[in-house]
Formats: structure tokens, C-alpha cells, sequence
């Protein structure tokens, strides 16, 4: 792999990668990360762009992207977030389409390009590794599908505290119960599918019912068990 100041290198590479998808060989590894493109990426950088021809897929090593549709008006419409560890943009590499979908770093991002030739000849030569990574496309798709089935059943002040609780699930509170992802108020609303009023005021309802306590984009998880009540997760 090309050697970059302050970038990993084709092992720091193989060892994340690996924590997901564990059956890789050293030649596995080689083919990966041994000479591909890395690059450290600014929030607001875009990684791919609904609609551009998927030369390749994305494995992002660290930091945080926002995955999303553009619809009406521009609008943006969450579809999820990726954090290190996770491969993003495949399944248009293997089905030969177009991205369906746009990424955005909205934390700063180290980003490995893995083209699409090279994913393609490592799921034809390791049958555990293409396992896996239909492992990784069903639970994507199973979200997409409480996604849809949560838009089309859930009142938005549900799907706010749904959400709520799922960032803290992911991405988990810092020492002060602070979720470790900041978004913007219309971050937030375009998870949610709403307006970004509709977002602020809700917040302002759950920090009177003590439910969170907000500092700007900081948002404190005061009662997690009442959010997933409220979220009709328990």
C-alpha cells in the first residue's frame, strides 16, 4: 500500500477490516489494502453521490458518515449512518448498478477506496468472506425494513425517541451521558422524516419531561428506559 503520513497502513487496515470480517488470509489482505487509495476526509466531504457509477465500494476505518436519499426540493432522507469498521456502497458494485444512495462525512473520516474488480475476485475466491458479507446485506435490509414499517406506523415524537435511542446504541455517551454523535437539528429530522421543526420542538418536550438535556448539538440521555418506552421499544 502506498505509504501516507498519519494514514494507516495495509495492517492497521487488514486488523479493522478483520473485526468484521474475520476469514481473510494474508493474499486476502494483500488484495485488499495492499496498494489502494486512502484518504483523510473533512466533515461535509462527499464520498459518493446518488446516481454515480459504482467504479468501487468504501470501507471506512474511522470516523462517521451519514448515508442518504435525495428527494423533493433537494430534501435529504437518512437512510443510515456507517462508523469504522463498516464496508459501505457494495451491493451497487455487485449488482452492477448506480449508487442508489449518496455519503457525507459528518465526522472526519479515514476512507480506503476498495475497487470493484478486487471485492468481486475476493468474494469468487473466499466463500466465507462472500457469507459474510450476505450477512452484513440482510441485517441492512432488516433495518430498512423496520425503517419503513416505523415511517408508516410510528407518530414522529416515537420515531424521535426511536432514533434517540439508537444513536446512543451505536455509537454509544461519552463519561457525561452525552451522545457521542453530534448532529444538527435537521441531521436529526431528516432520520426522522420530518420537518426540522417539528424535531426542535419535540426536543424541547422531552428536556421538560427530563427525558434529555441538551447543550447545542449535545444531547444527554437522562432516562433511557422512558425513551424506549416512548419509542415503543419495550
Amino acid at each position: 500500500m502506498k505509504q501516507n503520513i498519519n494514514l494507516p497502513n495495509c495492517n492497521q487496515l487488514a486488523e479493522k477490516f478483520s473485526v468484521k470480517f474475520p476469514d481473510l488470509g494474508v493474499d486476502d489482505q494483500n488484495l485488499l489494502f495492499w496498494d489502494e487509495e486512502v484518504q483523510l476526509l473533512k466533515r461535509g466531504s462527499v464520498i459518493y453521490k446518488e446516481g454515480d457509477f459504482a467504479k468501487g465500494c468504501f470501507f471506512l476505518f474511522s470516523g462517521i458518515l451519514k448515508v442518504f436519499k435525495t428527494g423533493l426540493e433537494g430534501k435529504e432522507q437518512i437512510i443510515r449512518f456507517a462508523k469504522e469498521g463498516d464496508l459501505i456502497g457494495f451491493r451497487s458494485v455487485l449488482s452492477h448498478e448506480r449508487f442508489c444512495t449518496s455519503a457525507k462525512v459528518i465526522e472526519d473520516a479515514v476512507v480506503c477506496f476498495i475497487p470493484a474488480n478486487v471485492l468481486t475476485k475476493l468474494i469468487q475466491e473466499n466463500s466465507n468472506f462472500a457469507l459474510q458479507l450476505m450477512k452484513v446485506t440482510c441485517a441492512e435490509l432488516g433495518e430498512a425494513n423496520n425503517y419503513i414499517t416505523d415511517i408508516a406506523q410510528k407518530t414522529v415524537r416515537e420515531r424521535l425517541a426511536e432514533v434517540l435511542i439508537h444513536l446512543e446504541d451505536t455509537f454509544g455517551l461519552n463519561e457525561e451521558g452525552t451522545l457521542k454523535i453530534s448532529l444538527t437539528r435537521e441531521e436529526l429530522a431528516n432520520m426522522v422524516g420530518t420537518a426540522t421543526e417539528s424535531v426542535i420542538r419535540l426536543l424541547s418536550e422531552f428536556k421538560s419531561d427530563k427525558l434529555i438535556e441538551l447543550n447545542g448539538r449535545k444531547i444527554k440521555i437522562l432516562n433511557s428506559e422512558s425513551l424506549r418506552k416512548t419509542g415503543g421499544l419495550i
